[in-house]
């Protein structure tokens, strides 16, 4: 046998590896699929603004500190505090944590909400770095400004823990909005389980193109940038599959950090947010699972599709390779620092279905993909078998991406129970048909520089260009 038949046979079976993962895969998140639309078709029929006002009473037992860390968010920041102030919640604040911003987010913020510098007593539960001065609005008594040197975001969120006044904690982003029934809606799960549930998570959804008025989302539009519109896309399948699949089991390892609520004695028994990962809001969820199998705790962690953030996205190329480098870079640094629990039956299904799914599926997914489309670019050199076979690949792939995302979107339109116009699914069904073209390579790309930088244990946030929600 020469050494071309060798190569073309080992080349073969590389392609049947990728082809199997990726049934794998598809397998993987048809379940996911089907658990999820089980879950929202039993919560479509209720009247959700029924129980908003039922719950109204057991959540003045249930206080609220929103934290806000704002690293120069001078575009944005504005729109963020007014929707938490319009909030439809009985007894919350909002801490503003001003992580030594270079623009003028500090300056903005004493100005339109008349705040003041106060003298209040901070109880150092968590190490941070130094703070400088606490201001308190004259119009909104619940607002507060914090100022402090730069640390980070988990910095931040550590010195907004470090002075709240209540037993759980909302972190949000800066460059993020809340719909007034949100807060509710997030802390239902907790008021409902007798402080089983230690941690919630909303869905996030993408603002640009939408009309913004005074912190409020009054009309939802797609956005005419096909780079946003695809990451709404995705955005959906990541929490209309995915988050719901998995919080049905107490599987989440994920609440995004743009919109979560956590038990606050939980968070500084375990030490805060870390430092030490550009994934601080997935490493805490870990932490916290870690900790719970560890004392035999039967605490859980959701995600709740209703409570609506709505957020800013990266319109350029450079911004959104920015995020998702960091996004998995957090990823790989996570599972990293807390290897023990893969495959470990220790921990339960945490350690025996979440992780392995997190690690093999979300994690290594982008260098075995990628080796695919590698695979499919080579085959056209190598004859009409292998040809054949990319070409199912890569009808695979477009498969994959396609039906996920067209299905998600529809489950997105239903629950909300809104009716997309016509054109606008019409130009989603063409570019979720068009994703595994150019906007899935590049993400993929993106990704494994994440997993390059976490092996060489390079941490930067890097900073993203914001232009605001609010319509100008």
């Amino acid at each position: 046998m020469d050494i071309s038949t060798v190569t073309s046979s080992m080349f073969a079976f590389y392609g049947y590896i990728i082809l199997v993962y990726m049934i794998i895969v598809l397998i993987a998140y048809t379940s996911m699929l089907i658990v999820a639309l089980v879950q929202l078709k039993k919560e479509h029929r209720l009247d959700k603004h029924m129980i908003d006002e039922e719950n109204i009473k057991s959540l003045y037992a249930q206080p609220v500190s929103i934290i806000v860390p704002a690293y120069n968010e001078e575009a944005g920041i504005i729109s963020n505090v007014f929707s938490l102030l319009t909030l439809h919640y009985p007894q919350y604040e909002v801490i503003v944590v001003n992580d030594g911003s270079s623009d003028a987010t500090e300056a903005i913020m004493i100005e339109h909400f008349q705040m003041k510098p106060v003298k209040r007593t901070v109880r150092m539960l968590l190490e941070t770095e130094p703070y400088g001065q606490i201001f308190q609005s004259e119009i909104h008594p619940n607002l507060s400004l914090l100022t402090k040197e730069n640390g980070g975001k988990a910095d931040a969120l550590n010195a907004g823990i470090n002075l709240s006044r209540f037993p759980y904690f909302c972190s949000m982003d800066g460059d993020s909005i809340l719909d007034e029934s949100s807060l509710i809606r997030v802390m239902k799960p907790i008021i409902e389980s007798n402080k089983k549930v230690i941690a919630t998570g909303g869905n996030v959804r993408i603002a640009n193109g939408s009309d913004v008025q005074m912190g409020k989302v009054t009309n939802v539009h797609l956005p005419s940038e096909t780079l946003v519109v695809m990451q709404i896309i995705e955005y959906m399948r990541a929490f209309f599959m995915g988050r719901i699949a998995l919080s049905r089991h107490n599987l989440v390892l994920i609440i995004s950090g743009a919109f979560s609520v956590f038990s606050k004695q939980e968070v500084i028994d375990v030490g805060g947010y870390s430092r030490k990962t550009v994934g601080e809001d997935m490493e805490l969820v870990v932490r916290l699972h870690h900790q719970a199998r560890k004392d035999q705790h039967e605490k859980e962690i959701v995600f709740t599709p209703d409570p609506v953030c709505w957020t800013e996205s990266p319109a350029d190329f450079a911004g959104l390779r920015m995020q998702r480098k960091r996004w998995h870079q957090g990823l790989a640094e996570s599972l990293w620092a807390h290897k023990t629990m893969l495959l470990n039956p220790k921990y339960g299904s945490v350690g025996m279905v979440s992780f392995p799914y997190f690690f093999f599926i979300e994690l290594l997914g982008p260098v075995i993909e990628l080796s695919g489309y590698l695979f499919m670019l080579i085959s056209i050199f190598m004859g009409d078998a292998h040809l054949l076979f990319a070409v199912m690949l890569g009808m695979l792939f477009i498969l994959y991406g396609s039906m996920f995302s067209m299905t998600s979107v529809l489950l997105d339109a239903w629950s909300q129970d809104t009716f997309p116009k016509i054109q606008d699914l019409t130009r989603l069904l063409i570019l979720s048909l068009t994703e595994a073209l150019w906007y899935r390579p590049l993400t993929l790309i993106w990704r494994v520089e994440g997993i390059l930088a976490a092996m060489r244990g390079k941490r930067s946030w890097g900073t993203i260009e914001r232009r605001g929600l609010e319509n100008k």
